[in-house]
């Protein structure tokens, strides 16, 4: 089943509720959408020949024409390309180019201008209306529907291969375990819609609510605050770092959370005194997710009544987990021989179900390494206590989250050497108050030369987007190694802790 057939059938039973929000301003009706849909799925594949299979990135904010360019793929057969929009254009067209996308669609339809390979649009191109309504072009469950691009540690970024039955599981979780989704609820899409944000929409589609692009197009304490008096029954995902934000507004102006439903946070820690706060302020409307892109936002979740909970003996410790395994997925923490550890033990978190990815686009090897014996190693580390709540430990692929985007230090390693007086650099992350964590990088510079941090950051901005250049510069005349020559992180970090 196409996943686009949610909206076609929401839209023949509910055609005159309000479905699309630019701000204050109701833009669509779900019989409006529909039909915007289509126009976009006829302009695509007569303006650029976009068809069966075709890959179609979208390297852009936050705006309604997101949801109605995602769908219009779909509606053709199509496979969405979503791209973060805080990226470097340089990152992004690598993504764009992997794909081997037919088209990308920007803000303003010229930021690849005389770039070959591949056609570009703008995102809320004026497309001619007209189109008869028709139903969504059939897919088989495996049909790929969403190329998400995740970094890892070691070389370019993967493409995460999501089908059809992948997004339909993943909703089905959501509405199990996440939220139960209303119609009069409004979906705001203040985190960006090329990452989980945008995913949770199935969900509301097939419920029959609204869905709120702020005006700002992404997160404004203010302007929630607002729109939660103006709209109410808002529903919407902010990182941890964005949840303290807006606990500090709400103490400042004295609001309590009327018109918030559901905050679904996650993508980095939740320290504790964090959530106690949201939770006296705003009272029992969060609950928390934990996934990747390889089985987005659909590993274990901690559910309203269990984040609010203070009846059951160990609700402290419950409120410190990530929750228990996600509905339609199943859990296991394996020891390095690949068997299952009793639990209290720690070993690599890994899962199974049918949200996880098909595996990685054109990248066997990485596939095989990542889906072993009938399970998605996800590279953290974590435990089970007794009753199948799950706690996360660390990180093992070193990544940084700031403001719950993941960081990866060897992309930043890689354009810092690039700079002709560097010889080598460390980068891991540092904690930090309002962000979660912030980028450190340990320089070594050549013999003989130097580079002030200005100049450091300058290079940093050319070649990487902006939120993962370092913030803090520490300069060594060597980085500590092992007897093999690899850099003791470790060390860095420890030197970084008690330096704090």
């Amino acid at each position: 089943m196409n996943i686009a057939n949610w909206l076609y059938q929401t839209a023949l039973a509910w055609p005159n509720r309000p479905a699309v929000f630019d701000g204050a301003k109701l833009r669509h009706s779900y019989g409006g959408l529909v039909k915007a849909v289509c126009d976009r799925a006829r302009h695509l594949a007569q303006e650029y020949g976009v068809g069966l299979g075709d890959r179609v990135a979208i390297f852009a904010k936050n705006a309604p024409e997101y949801l109605e360019v995602m769908h219009a793929c779909w509606w053709i057969g199509a496979v969405v390309v979503p791209v973060n929009h805080k990226l470097h254009p340089v990152e992004a067209e690598w993504i764009i180019r992997n794909s081997g996308a037919k088209l990308v669609l920007t803000d303003k339809g010229n930021l690849f201008a005389g770039h070959d390979g591949f056609a570009e649009g703008a995102l809320a191109a004026v497309v001619s209306k007209g189109c008869s309504v028709r139903p969504p072009r059939p897919a088989a469950p495996g049909d790929l529907a969403w190329l998400f691009y995740t970094s890892g540690t070691t070389g370019k970024p993967k493409g995460v291969m999501l089908s059809h039955d992948n997004l339909r599981n993943m909703t089905l979780c959501y509405s199990v375990d996440v939220d139960h989704p209303q119609a009069e609820d409004h979906m705001l899409y203040a985190a960006p819609m090329s990452h989980g944000a945008g995913l949770y929409m199935f969900a509301q589609i097939r419920a029959g609510g609204g869905h709120l692009v702020p005006a700002s197009r992404g997160f404004d304490c203010d302007e929630i605050i607002e729109l939660a008096g103006s709209r109410g029954n808002l529903v919407f995902f902010a990182a941890p770092t964005m949840v303290k934000r807006l606990v500090a507004a709400a103490r400042e102006t004295g609001y309590g959370g009327d018109g918030i439903r559901t905050i679904i946070y996650g993508g980095g820690p939740m320290y504790a005194n964090d959530i106690d706060e949201a939770l006296e302020v705003f009272g029992p409307r969060f609950v928390q997710i934990y996934g990747q892109g390889e089985s987005p936002m659909t590993i274990s979740v901690l559910s309203r009544s269990l984040v609010a909970d203070q009846s059951q003996p160990r609700w402290r410790a419950r409120r410190a987990s990530v929750g228990y395994a996600a509905a339609c997925m199943r859990l296991a923490i394996l020891g390095p021989d690949g068997e299952e550890l009793p639990a209290g033990n720690t070993g690599e978190i890994c899962v199974q179900g049918p949200a996880v990815m098909r595996g990685y686009w054109q990248n066997a090897e990485a596939s095989a390494e990542t889906l072993r014996d009938g399970w998605l190693h996800t590279g953290d580390l974590g435990y089970l206590d007794e009753d199948g709540f799950l706690f996360l430990t660390d990180r093992s692929k070193d990544v940084i989250i700031s403001g719950g985007t993941n960081i990866y230090p060897r992309e930043v390693e890689e354009a810092l050497l690039h700079h002709p007086a560097v010889f080598e650099v460390a980068v891991i992350g540092e904690p930090e108050p309002e962000w979660g964590e912030q980028v450190v990088a340990y320089v070594v510079f050549e013999p003989g030369q130097s580079a002030a941090e200005s100049d450091l950051d300058s290079w940093c901005r050319q070649h990487i987007a902006s939120f993962k250049r370092p913030k803090r510069y520490v300069f060594l005349p060597a980085l500590p190694k092992n007897s093999y020559g690899k850099i003791l992180k470790t060390e860095l970090r420890t030197a970084l802790k008690t330096a704090s």
